[in-house]
This record gives structure tokens, C-alpha cells and sequence, in this order.
């Protein structure tokens, strides 16, 4: 028996990443090899599944970050913002280094969104991750102020890439592990520039032209499927106008790059909007049904510490705001931009580590539970910055803030059952409150640990800027149930609460607090992917959302 062999027959699921690397080492020494074989050759070499990097997958979904080809924001650029057409680090995405994983693979892409999601299909396929559930991440810039050609072309092509990837390799509903290895020629080495070749050649050999609405509606019962789709922008960007056009892409969520809530700090910094310009967009896209994920800044020029914590209280304070996300992110100093200049001029000094750690842990008092924070820090490597955080993993130093501090954060991400063990006596909890001038219902089981297992949002919208949205209408935003991502139609295991039902009930009981305030119609922002679950509970198609009359 090889190692291989012996490795597969002791590995069962549910292993700690520590105990099959325990596993390995000593099976690897019985066998004098030199060096262990990562989980992807382990896969590949023996077809059985060594699971790693589950994180990625604990809520439910695969996230796949589809960068776009460098283009300048329209109104120049904040001085804090690195990257862009002609940057200090060449052409790359505004806002970005060109360092970070995302940019690198769009870049060993050619910024070509169907070679982007054929390589990560590729990698989670490698990992033993299940990647049928995908959430697109679309980054790069002020995504709407593109051209619209290319905002069209970019979302069809990954559309089209997960359809044509379930196509390959999925047979009677399975994944065929054997034709994926003799497509991507592996096992062998993954990172020869002439089998990477090879594989481009025949990815694009099958990238003939589209059409979006014909791949959204494959999608909808395809194997690999786009349950949610986030766009990036700026409030003076994210109006009606932009709104419905995300809402034809088939967009779910917005990352709304907010930055701070001062007028003088926006301005300062060339920004380009206002505060007006985003309170009107938070609620303008509400009440077209999106997620909105929030992004602020944190220790930005003109700015102090008293400022960024009374950010943080007014963002859920104040009824105007209330995200339903939130990324942190502490200001970095990065050579080439105006900011850079200031530092050295003695002019700026930014937030750093422990700093930072401070502001953000005092700021988790203010979280509410219907919120998640999605991350505290960019996704920069550090030896690319000049000044600010210096760490990687800010979020322990935040930990132990809070620890020291005495507070718990309630936020979702850090009560989501997907890092639970043990689930015991879900109960259904509604939380109700003011936002952007709507009224909104956050339905969510919740176990006696508080530990948060799913929810759903639903939104009475404060105007009705579609003929889809009527003054009866309840709009839900999302529904969610936490636990690694379950392939569709398979049957959950052990702990994973995906297809348990909590989805049907949480659905169920929105629909009866919408009757109950006098609505007569349910009005859902599905992901694509997702709208097959949606008709099997009574729903039906009606432009770009789902509908049910109640």
C-alpha cells in the first residue's frame, strides 16, 4: 500500500486541518518521502476528497473574486488610492497593488473573466472544496461607471464560465474527477507557464460569444450555480439609474463605498460624493431589494480617532445608514499616491496595528446583531505599504481587545453556526427597525448559545421605484442558512444545517408578517442560481426578481 493509499483509508471527514497534517507527517516518514503532498495532489492522486480551507465555505457559499481590467474612476482618484492606469505599480485595477491573490490571478489572466472563474472553479475543485454554490465578487473599481459594453461583457462570461465548467465535468448530476484531471493535465506541476498554456488554449477554445440573459437562464439549473452577485461602486454611482442596470446583471449585493460619514473627511480625501449622495444611495438601494455591504475607512486624512467612533455609532444609530455589512479598513499609506507624499512631508500619520485594534473593538459595541462584519483590514500585503497596520491577522489583535474590554461581539459573522459545533433548540427571533426610511424585519433561529444557524431579511420599502414593487409589497433582501456549502440536491451531514428546512420556515414566517401588515405580495432579490428554490415555494419570475402574491 502506498502513501496514497494509506493516507485516504485512516482520513474521514470531520478531521481537524492539525490532525490530518498529523496524519500525514507520519505516514510521509514511513515512507521517506522528502516533503508532504499538498491535499491537492492527495485528491487528485487518489480521486478522494482532503478537505482544507473550509473557512471559505462555512456560510454556505464558494466566493469567487473576479477582478476588472484596469480602468480610472471617473472623478480622478482619492489620495489615498493606489493602483490604476499608469500607477506606480503599473497598470493595474484602481484601488489595487497588483499584489494581492485576486489582482495576481487576474492578471495571470489577462483580466479575462471567463479564464478568471475557470481557474478558481479550478483551484477550490483542488482544495476538495464544493464549489456549486458561488457567490461572484466583481472588484476592481467603481464598477457602474464603466462602460456599460464592458459591465455586460465581464458578467455574462462568468455566467457562462460556470456554466460551460458544470458542463465538462458533471455527469448525471457527478463530478467527474477524471476528465477534470485529464483537462487541467493534472496531477503534475501546476505551476509549468507550458501546462498553464496548454489549459488557457483550451478554456478559450470553448469562450464563443454570449448572451446574458440566455446563460442566466442556464445557470438557473446548471451544476455550479451564481447564488449571489456583488458589484463594487460609489453612492455617486449607485442611484435608480445604475441600481436597475445591477439588477439586470443580476446583481444581489452592493459594496457601497461610504469611506466615512463626514462631509469635510469626503472631500479632503477626493472622494468624489457626498453624504447626501450616500444616504440617498443606501436608500434608493434598499429599496430596489439589495444587500448592501458598507465600506469605512478608518484613520483617513482630517480625520481623528473621536471622529471614527462616532462613525461607527452613527452608521447604526442613526436610521439613515444601518448596513447590512460592513469592511473595515484601517487608511494604509502606499507609495505613488498623494497620500504617500503627506506621510513624508510629516503632514499624515496613520492608524497603526494596535491603534487600529483599539478604534475597531470599541467600535463592535455599537454592531448590531442584524450585522456582518465581513473584514476589518484590506486584502494589501504589507510589504507593499509604507505606513498603517502592519499585521495580517488584525482581526486576533482585535480579539484581544475585546477581551480585554469585556465585550461580545454579536455581529452575524461571529455567531454564524457554520464555526459552531453543536446546535441545540433553534428558536425563531425577530428583530424590527427603522432603515433608510423602511422598515425592516430581521428573522433569524438563533440556538440558547446564540449561536445564529439563519435569517432572513425583509424590507417594507419607503417609495416603490419599480412597476415589480407595489405599495403592498414586502421585498426580501436575503435568506441565509449558515454551515459548508451542501451541494444542491445532496443530503446535508453531520452538523451541516443546509437543506434542513430552516430556509422554508424563515420564508415562511416573513411571508406571514407581510400579511399580517397588509401586504399581498413578496417581492425577492434572488441570485440567479437560486430561483429554482424560490418556484418550488410558490414563486414565479417577474423580471429580474421573484414574486409571489400571498
Amino acid at each position: 500500500m502506498g502513501f496514497y493509499q494509506e493516507l485516504t483509508k485512516e482520513y474521514h471527514e470531520g478531521m481537524s486541518k492539525k490532525a490530518i497534517n498529523k496524519l500525514k507527517s507520519k505516514i510521509a516518514k514511513k515512507y521517506a518521502l522528502d516533503k508532504l503532498p499538498r491535499d491537492s495532489d492527495i485528491m487528485l492522486a487518489s480521486g478522494k476528497t482532503i478537505k482544507s480551507k473550509t473557512v471559505r465555505t462555512l456560510s454556505g457559499v464558494a466566493p469567487i473574486a473576479v477582478m476588472t481590467k484596469p480602468i480610472a474612476c471617473k472623478h480622478g482618484r482619492c489620495i489615498f488610492c493606489p493602483g490604476g492606469p499608469s500607477s506606480y505599480f503599473g497598470d493595474v485595477p484602481q484601488s489595487y497593488t497588483g499584489k494581492e491573490p485576486s489582482t495576481m490571478r487576474a492578471i495571470r489572466n489577462n483580466y479575462d473573466p471567463y479564464l478568471i472563474v475557470f481557474n478558481r472553479l479550478e483551484q477550490y475543485i483542488c482544495l476538495g472544496q464544493l464549489p456549486e454554490k458561488v457567490e461572484l465578487i466583481i472588484q476592481g473599481g467603481t464598477f457602474c461607471s464603466f462602460p456599460k459594453e464592458y459591465q455586460e461583457y465581464v458578467i455574462k462570461y462568468c455566467f457562462k464560465a460556470l456554466n460551460d465548467f458544470s458542463a465538462l465535468f458533471y455527469t448525471n448530476n457527478q463530478f467527474n474527477i477524471e476528465r477534470f484531471k485529464e483537462f487541467f493535465e493534472l496531477p503534475s506541476d501546476i505551476y509549468s507557464e507550458e501546462r498553464i498554456a496548454r489549459v488557457k488554449e483550451k478554456i478559450l477554445s470553448i469562450k464563443d460569444e454570449c448572451i446574458l440573459e440566455n446563460e442566466q437562464d442556464k445557470n438557473e439549473t446548471a451544476n455550479i450555480r451564481c447564488v449571489g452577485l456583488t458589484i463594487e461602486t460609489k453612492p455617486d454611482w449607485a442611484k435608480l439609474n445604475e441600481g436597475n442596470e445591477m439588477l439586470r446583471l443580476g446583481c444581489t449585493r452592493i459594496e457601497l463605498g461610504l469611506q466615512s460619514l463626514f462631509d469635510e473627511v469626503l472631500l479632503f480625501n477626493h472622494r468624489g460624493h457626498n453624504l447626501a449622495d450616500s444616504i440617498e444611495s443606501l436608500q434608493i438601494l434598499k429599496d430596489l431589494g439589495f444587500k448592501i455591504n458598507a465600506h469605512y475607512m478608518l484613520g483617513l486624512p482630517s480625520s481623528t480617532k473621536e471622529m471614527d467612533l462616532e462613525g461607527f455609532k452613527t452608521m447604526f444609530e442613526d436610521s439613515r445608514f444601518c448596513p447590512d455589512m460592513l469592511k473595515i479598513y484601517p487608511c494604509l499609506v502606499i507609495k505613488g499616491t498623494p497620500l504617500y507624499n503627506m506621510w513624508k512631508q510629516g503632514k499624515y500619520r496613520a492608524v497603526e496595528t494596535k491603534e487600529a485594534a483599539e478604534i475597531i473593538a470599541e467600535g463592535k459595541k455599537y454592531i448590531p446583531e442584524y450585522c456582518r462584519i465581513m473584514r476589518i483590514q484590506r486584502d494589501i500585503p504589507t510589504y507593499v505599504t509604507s505606513s498603517g497596520v502592519d499585521r495580517t491577522n488584525l482581526r486576533q489583535y482585535v480579539g484581544q481587545e475585546l477581551k480585554k474590554r469585556g465585550i461580545k461581539c454579536r455581529c452575524i459573522r461571529c455567531r454564524e453556526s457554520g464555526r459552531a459545533s453543536i446546535i441545540k433548540n433553534p428558536e425563531l427571533k425577530i428583530i424590527e427597525y427603522g432603515s433608510s426610511g423602511g422598515k425592516e424585519f430581521f428573522i433569524s433561529f438563533v440556538d440558547e448559545n446564540d449561536t445564529l444557524i439563519g435569517f432572513c431579511r425583509m424590507r417594507f420599502p419607503s417609495q416603490f421605484l419599480r412597476e415589480e414593487i407595489t405599495q403592498d409589497s414586502a421585498l426580501i433582501r436575503e435568506l441565509h442558512v449558515f454551515s459548508s456549502a451542501v451541494s444542491i440536491g445532496k443530503t446535508p451531514e453531520n452538523k451541516e444545517m443546509q437543506h434542513r428546512g430552516f430556509g422554508k420556515i424563515l420564508l415562511k414566517k416573513a411571508e406571514e408578517i407581510a400579511k399580517s401588515n397588509g401586504k399581498n405580495k413578496i417581492v425577492v432579490i434572488s441570485g440567479v442560481g437560486v430561483r429554482q428554490y424560490y418556484y418550488k415555494q410558490g414563486y414565479h419570475k417577474e423580471n429580474p426578481y421573484v414574486v409571489k402574491y400571498i
